[in-house]
């Protein structure tokens, strides 16, 4: 029998190919898409590379807070790296705070290419005249708006799924759009897959529930509409 690697928990740099990789916290083995991978940076600090392309060896952990605080609590990730590193008392918080930018630069992006309108008259008119694929509700929108968009959306005669979110605040949500008081969004069709996956990603990192292939961010159909998709 051929022993394990002294070095399985580092992987070999930010150009190996890798489909898998074992979760330092938990010594699962998970695709890489749920996952995410901590350098040493050059002040010898833990930083997390959300995109996989920091240089030196990395280690990795499931993309959730709950694992990563594991990992920390149980020394995990500064016994994976083999050598001295240091670890801030708030990384996790950190890891989710980058989480949260990478999702809404991604909106921001999608904002400026005209993919979204907002403002409940302008998303109320998509709903009637575009291909919308989502629809963004701030954190703290009234349900009776939340309701009448469902509505308009209900009244398409030709209506295919639609990602309903309410992860972001408002606040959030004018910082990505550059405009004050974004209650309510409609993400058009596009290439707007990059802000649904890491979005995707920032809900799973906070909810610790695994990503299950084929299911979107909140999604949310008529009962017979589900029923078909799954």
């Amino acid at each position: 029998m051929i022993a394990p690697s002294p070095d399985i928990d580092l992987d070999a740099g930010p150009r190996a190919q890798e489909l898998e990789r074992m979760c330092v916290a938990t010594r699962t083995v998970r695709p890489v898409a749920d996952m995410i991978r901590f350098v040493i940076g050059p002040d010898g600090e833990a930083v997390p590379d959300l995109k996989r392309k920091l240089p030196g060896r990395g280690v990795w952990v499931t993309a959730t807070q709950d694992a990563l605080s594991e990992a920390l609590k149980r020394k995990a990730l500064a016994r994976g790296f083999k050598r001295e590193v240091r670890l801030p008392a708030d990384l996790v918080a950190r890891t989710g705070q980058l989480l949260e930018r990478a999702a809404l630069d991604a909106l921001a992006m999608a904002g400026k290419a005209g993919l979204v309108a907002t403002g409940f008259t302008r998303v109320e008119a998509a709903l009637a005249q575009e291909n919308v694929i989502a629809l963004l509700h701030a954190a703290e929108a009234a349900a009776d708006g939340i309701r009448k968009l469902d509505a308009a959306w209900r009244r398409r005669p030709e209506r295919g799924p639609v990602v309903t979110i309410g992860l972001l605040t408002s606040a959030q949500l004018d910082l990505a759009l550059g405009r004050p008081n974004v209650i309510h969004a409609a993400l058009l069709a596009g290439p707007t897959d990059t802000f649904l996956a890491r979005l995707r990603r920032l809900e799973r990192f906070r909810s610790g529930e695994p990503s299950r292939p084929g299911k979107s961010t909140r999604l949310e159909m008529d009962t017979d509409d589900r029923d078909e998709q799954e």
